[in-house]
């Protein structure tokens, strides 16, 4: 059964803040060098400083980014930076962007989930990697606190939820612009009598992790340590819960991006692996004529390169040209991925990892981590090839929100960044401290 309950929430003073757009962070997991050192000049208690602090050279046991990051958070507190709201509460949130010239507004709201170590009603639908699980664990285990929340996804086709709680909204509490342009407002519902409603709206529902896969294992994970370490039992435990933003699947307001792919292979060979694509791609190439002054039209030719209604296309970025693959037949992937169902087998990432990255680069599992790193930006995967930086790229059409439902539902998972949602929640807004 799902449950979620009120928490008092940590925001920043609103006594001691004049100007909360230089305090929010973008989530810590598409912060780049750049923007870590531009968020880090902006103000010393921007809250990157908390989830994504800088590393140092002469970083050991005792002083390091996530030490520094306790430290820091003791110190805001200290200083009354961070308060505590007065009374449990839920924390309705929107987000008003643009996307493609459109407006849109994402609804959802804070609260706190009783975890679900065994995924019965919390369904995945991405593989977790060791490395960002590692390194969320040790941030956990130094601030005992959710500073990021997690991104679930509950299925309610008549907006119930969202029609109760907008009708107890007034002025948000905290309205800011975010990195990204993009308004972000959030409110503060204490309300018992709603939020009671929305607990029994939800409890016999299924959530669907959206975004923060590594950090919904990682809360497992910390849970289980400390029940072990404590000899605390208590269900109820302040570990027991993680801090979530539930959206329903159904929002006008949420949008999925392609999360496109980067390859760095030393002993690749670009001949023979445009060989090997033709015996299961129709292979077309296409020149890039003066990249530097037309990378959005180049950008734009590859979008409607990719067009498709229901093959499966993607295309392979090299310095100065690329390949538009359509898949030939859908029946090879009976062979590689036996063990699949048809909905896994069909999706477009699962056929770039199984075809191309492992059967044909021999990039599995095990050393995915050394060899593809991933960006949402069209023009990031072809000027970091063009700068050689990676050797290629994979550009590729995003996921549906019915495939994610389907395979989540079967309990399977697509490969690591198969989904991009948009829009990002703000970091920084309010979080949970146990």
């Amino acid at each position: 059964m799902v449950e979620i309950i009120p928490f008092k929430g940590i925001i920043y003073n609103h006594k001691k803040i004049d100007k909360f757009e230089k305090l929010m962070s973008p989530p810590y997991d598409i912060i780049s060098e750049e923007m870590q050192t531009e968020l880090y000049e902006k103000d010393p208690y921007n809250f990157v400083r908390l989830i994504l602090g800088k590393q140092k050279t002469d970083d050991n046991e005792t002083n390091n980014r996530y030490t520094r990051s306790r430290d820091l958070l003791n110190q805001m507190f200290k200083e009354s930076i961070l308060v505590e709201t007065d009374n449990p509460s839920i924390f309705p949130y929107k987000i008003e962007y643009k996307i493609d010239t459109k407006k849109k507004i994402m609804n959802g709201f804070f609260a706190l989930l009783k975890l679900d170590p065994d995924y019965k009603f919390v369904r995945a639908h991405e593989k977790t990697l060791s490395k960002p699980k590692q390194d969320r664990l040790n941030l956990m285990r130094a601030c005992k606190a959710n500073l990021e929340p997690i991104q679930l996804l509950y299925i309610d086709k008549n907006d119930k939820i969202r029609n109760l709680i907008d009708r107890y909204l007034n002025e948000p509490f905290i309205k800011v612009k975010g990195y990204d342009g993009f308004n972000h407002k959030i409110w503060k519902l204490e309300n018992k009598n709603i939020i009671s409603e929305i607990q029994n709206e939800l409890k016999d529902k299924i959530l669907f992790i959206a975004d923060g896969h590594h950090r919904y294992q990682t809360a497992i994970n910390y849970a289980k340590e400390l029940k072990n370490k404590t000899g605390k039992n208590d269900e109820n435990a302040a570990f027991n819960y993680r801090m979530v933003i539930l959206v329903n699947m159904f929002d006008e307001g949420l949008s999925i991006l392609p999360t496109h792919r980067l390859i760095k292979k030393s002993n690749l060979n670009i001949d023979l692996l445009l060989k090997q694509l033709n015996r299961y791609f129709k292979v077309e190439e296409k020149t890039v004529m003066g990249l530097g002054k037309n990378l959005k039209n180049i950008c734009t030719k590859i979008k409607e390169d990719l067009k498709t209604e229901n093959k499966h296309k993607f295309a392979l970025y090299l310095k100065g040209r690329y390949f538009i693959l359509t898949l030939i037949d859908e029946t090879i992937m009976d062979d590689l991925a036996k063990d699949k169902s048809k909905v896994w087998k069909k999706l477009d990432v699962s056929i770039l990892h199984k075809i191309i990255l492992e059967h044909l680069m021999g990039i599995n599992q095990e050393n995915i981590e050394d060899h593809v790193k991933y960006t949402r930006s069209d023009e990031e995967a072809m000027k970091f090839v063009e700068d050689g930086k990676y050797d290629l790229s994979f550009l590729m059409n995003s996921t549906k929100i019915n495939e994610l439902k389907s395979v989540a539902e079967t309990g399977e998972h697509m490969p690591q960044k198969s989904t991009y949602f948009l829009p990002k929640m703000l970091s920084g807004l309010v979080f949970y401290k146990m």
